[in-house]
């Protein structure tokens, strides 16, 4: 037990249940200085992303002072930052979240070295994933590059019980000086999307908490007839607060697991295809930015940003219906229907023969609940250039996709207007939420003949991989 403060270094882990970094520093024993620092891992995330960080940690604050604690903001190099707040606070010992991309593991080494070289104690702890990434290997040591055999190796294990929130968070005498989230500005990017936006986001502990009971109560029994779905509300809808650390794996891990039905069980092994993605991000980094498989390197992807099929895909204005649908739900909410997902990349890189780098850039600046492994994994799943990608020879076929998840036209009705002559009031907020500049209204017609149409795509697409293979 020690008197000294301690510092404990929010990321994603904006919770007080399950979460052991706070557990290590409340059980120090003396006063701790919770601290968020604005660094360039944070300035580089998309636009929608930074707004969701400052709206999360704005209500982060208010639990923490509800708790007689307080929220410290820093900004600048995070091994300077909290070497200087330990000397100015006394702090003898920093304790943090782990993460697993690039940029967190090359900032987190340069920070432990820091913090030890300066006599400052330096912990990192698990919390993000289920398992941490090391410590799933196959029979021959290796890590897993395919995912089916991935989870069968972590399905039955034991997972410990999640924590319970602290009862108690000591403050210090005094505390440092903290900047403001007013002067940060994160979310000044989003403009006036910003409104339409935080209609449909899901921030805090609580909020989280709620959706899970309301998910397993409900909708789980039927998830793995249902999820795929896009007419229905069958999905857990926790990406987002997972994606912030707003709920623990392991507390969703276990409520589910509890049920013991084929419903909750399919709902875990998507649980662990999250932890998968980033099992294949530590392992090869490369993932992130490059293609998996360097074959396809030499495929003839298009990557100008300016060509004009790309700007109407990037507004949903490409004349598919449901690859347009599925671009405005992400523009309105922030989130977009996982089977969705797969559609609009699927005709971004194979009808459209678009690099995938270029879809992966636009949802990291459009989604709330932008993953860099989970969005890295699903993009090049959908391109082939993956591990256990799939095959670019299957393309999907938007209109099919259409008829078979969306028979009755109720989530194209939802996010497009043009199409419809009674448009509804969440595809009319699409209008509200876009860009000035571009200039489009709910009174445009609607495109009668597709930017790239499906045969034309799909022959041009196949014809490149055949090349390819050659």
């Amino acid at each position: 037990m020690s008197e000294k403060p301690v510092i404990w270094w929010l990321r994603r882990d904006l919770r007080l249940a399950e979460n052991p970094a706070l557990r290590a520093c409340v059980e120090g024993g003396g006063p701790v200085i919770p601290v968020f620092i604005r660094d360039d891992v944070v300035d580089g995330t998309g636009t929608a992303a930074k707004w969701r960080w400052s709206e999360g940690l704005r209500h982060f604050a208010g639990v923490l002072e509800d708790r007689g604690s307080r929220l410290i903001l820093r900004s600048g190099d995070p091994a300077r930052v909290l070497a200087d707040l330990a000397e100015e606070t006394g702090a003898g010992a920093v304790h943090w979240t782990r993460l697993y991309d690039p940029d967190a593991v090359e900032r987190d080494m340069r920070v432990k070295s820091a913090l030890k070289d300066a006599g400052i104690g330096a912990e990192s702890h698990g919390g993000h994933v289920l398992f941490e990434p090391w410590t799933v290997e196959t029979k021959d040591g290796g890590f897993y590059k395919v995912y089916t055999p991935y989870w069968k190796a972590v399905r039955d294990r034991d997972l410990p019980e999640p924590e319970p929130a602290p009862r108690k968070i000591d403050a210090p005498g005094s505390w440092p000086d903290s900047e403001t989230l007013d002067e940060w500005a994160l979310g000044a990017g989003m403009r006036r999307g910003a409104e339409v936006v935080a209609r449909h986001a899901m921030i805090g502990e609580k909020a989280a908490r709620d959706r899970l009971d309301d998910f397993l109560s409900e909708q789980v029994k039927d998830y793995g007839g249902d999820r795929d779905r896009l007419d229905r509300d069958a999905t857990s809808g926790l990406s987002e607060p997972l994606t912030y650390g707003e709920i623990g794996p392991r507390t969703v891990w276990h409520a589910a697991r509890k049920l013991g039905s084929k419903g909750a069980e399919k709902f875990l092994s998507e649980l662990a295809w999250r932890d998968f993605a980033w099992h294949l991000v530590y392992h090869t980094p490369r993932i992130v930015t490059d293609n998996w498989r360097e074959e396809w390197d030499a495929f003839p992807w298009r990557d100008d940003r300016r060509l004009s099929e790309i700007r109407a895909w990037e507004r949903g204005v490409t004349g598919i219906p449901v690859v347009d649908a599925g671009l405005r739900e992400m523009y309105v909410t922030g989130r977009m229907h996982n089977r969705a997902r797969m559609i609009v990349a699927s005709y971004l890189c194979k009808h459209l023969m678009v690099h995938w780098r270029i879809g992966q850039a636009w949802f990291a600046d459009c989604l709330i609940d932008w993953d860099p492994a989970s969005n890295a994994m699903g993009w090049q799943w959908v391109a082939g250039s993956g591990p256990d990608a799939s095959p670019y020879f299957r393309v999907f076929n938007p209109e099919t996709q259409g008829e078979k998840f969306d028979p009755d036209e109720r989530y194209r009705r939802r996010w497009l207007a043009e199409p419809y002559d009674d448009p509804s009031d969440t595809a009319l907020s699409y209008f509200d939420a876009i860009p000035e500049s571009w200039g489009m209204s709910a009174d445009d017609p609607y495109p009668e003949t597709p930017v790239v149409g499906l045969k034309e795509g799909r022959e041009a697409a196949l014809a490149a991989y055949e090349k390819l293979k050659g």
